[in-house]
């Protein structure tokens, strides 16, 4: 079944939007996401990228086939690589991690998949003299998480080969974590229970969807669920990304309204019909559509207003017992391959704009992207500030335990 944890994600059926979509993960302020391809910002030069590195002190990639051919043999000398908090399903990881492994012969070793960004922190804290089977060596967090990690000493800095095509905005200077992919918050309906769809926000109150909306995870330690929360009152506050309130005013309505399902939605209960309509990023539930083949039917809807995107960020656990092996992972996912492999699975790569240059990019994939004109990205700051307002305030304003 699909994880409660994760963030972000493709901004419209359109191409090469990632150049201005992440600078509005800038400190200069939120931004709504074009629509169409018509601005592909060039990548930076390798120069730059190399200059960066060596001021960061962050390690250079491998930036020669020599490097690389060092990083492989040391990581398969390492044997395993521990990731967690990674379903199958989540952005078509099933066939990353099949793929790496073909690849590179190396054997990967999943942690709790259906964690969330705060539970891969806890395990790298709670590992960190323990370099044994319960130690990550590698984290997939929302980009609240990223800076949270730093400021705890979890992560080391790693700079990928591609490292110069990933948007400045998008990453830690000194290469501590970087964005990978990225979507926008939707509403996942079995239709077969849910015959009336609901278009918008609003819609999720009225009478017709008692007990049948559920989050995919618990708003104190899921970004998803936390960003489902600050989504909904986007409607509210005229796309004010820097108030939560109005969304925790939604969520108390909905549960006083006996809509809200305070229960950990997962493909299973969607199935089901004990939760018809489950809110999170487009790719999860488009995901939830290929793999129930119809039965039930699932219709996935970008609401008309309040329209919300976010980004996940990759790091490597400073004390990760396979150190090579995870940043050989790193390299393969931030490879052509990788990216694509992360596109087939609905998810935006945040290589976007250097693999539309390229033309790179799978067509294939990219015709199945849903239209999200007009979704709004957070900056970091605002992530920051939202994520510990909702951890606060829903006990209080909610008052409800999602578990």
């Amino acid at each position: 079944m699909l994880s409660s944890h994760r963030s972000l994600t493709r901004l419209g059926g359109l191409a090469a939007i990632a150049a201005l979509t992440f600078a509005a993960c800038s400190s200069a302020g939120t931004s709504t996401a074009p629509s169409s391809a018509a601005s592909v910002a060039a990548p930076s030069t390798a120069a730059s990228a190399a200059a960066s590195s060596a001021a960061s002190g962050a390690p250079s990639a491998a930036a020669s086939a020599a490097d690389m051919t060092a990083l492989i043999a040391k990581a398969k000398a390492e044997g395993a690589l521990t990731t967690i908090a990674l379903p199958r399903d989540w952005c078509n990881y099933g066939a990353a991690i099949d793929g790496f492994t073909k690849k590179y012969g190396i054997t990967i070793k999943g942690l709790n998949p259906g964690g969330g960004s705060k539970d891969e922190l806890a395990a790298i804290t709670a590992n960190k003299n323990n370099p044994g089977p319960a130690a990550p060596d590698v984290v997939d967090v929302g980009l609240a998480f990223g800076p949270q990690g730093v400021d705890q000493g979890l992560f080391q800095p790693y700079k990928v080969a591609t490292w110069d095509t990933i948007p400045d905005s998008a990453k830690s200077a000194d290469g501590m974590w970087y964005g990978d992919y990225f979507g926008v918050m939707s509403f996942e309906v079995n239709t077969k229970v849910v015959t009336t769809i609901p278009k918008d926000w609003p819609d999720l109150l009225k009478p017709d969807y008692k007990k049948s909306v559920a989050l995919f995870g618990d708003p104190l330690a899921s970004n998803q669920a936390q960003s489902a929360v600050w989504a909904a009152g986007l409607s509210k506050n005229g796309g004010n990304l820097d108030s939560v309130k109005e969304g925790l005013d939604f969520f108390k309505q909905l549960n006083d309204a006996g809509n809200f399902v305070p229960v950990i939605a997962s493909t299973a209960t969607v199935a089901s019909g004990n939760t018809p309509i489950r809110l999170g990023w487009t790719y999860n539930g488009l995901a939830d559509k290929d793999k129930l083949k119809g039965n039930p039917p699932i219709e996935v809807v970008v609401p008309t207003s309040g329209r919300f995107g976010g980004m996940y960020v990759q790091a490597i656990s400073a004390y990760a017992p396979h150190p090579n092996a995870a940043k050989l992972w790193m390299e393969y996912l931030y490879s052509d391959e990788g990216q694509n492999i992360w596109l087939s699975g609905y998810c935006n790569p945040i290589r976007y704009d250097d693999m539309a240059l390229k033309n790179t990019l799978d067509p294939a994939a990219l015709a199945k992207l849903p239209e999200s004109k007009g979704t709004k990205l957070p900056t970091l700051a605002q992530i920051t500030a939202a994520s510990k307002a909702i951890t606060a305030g829903w006990p209080i304003t909610v008052g409800v335990t999602v578990k």
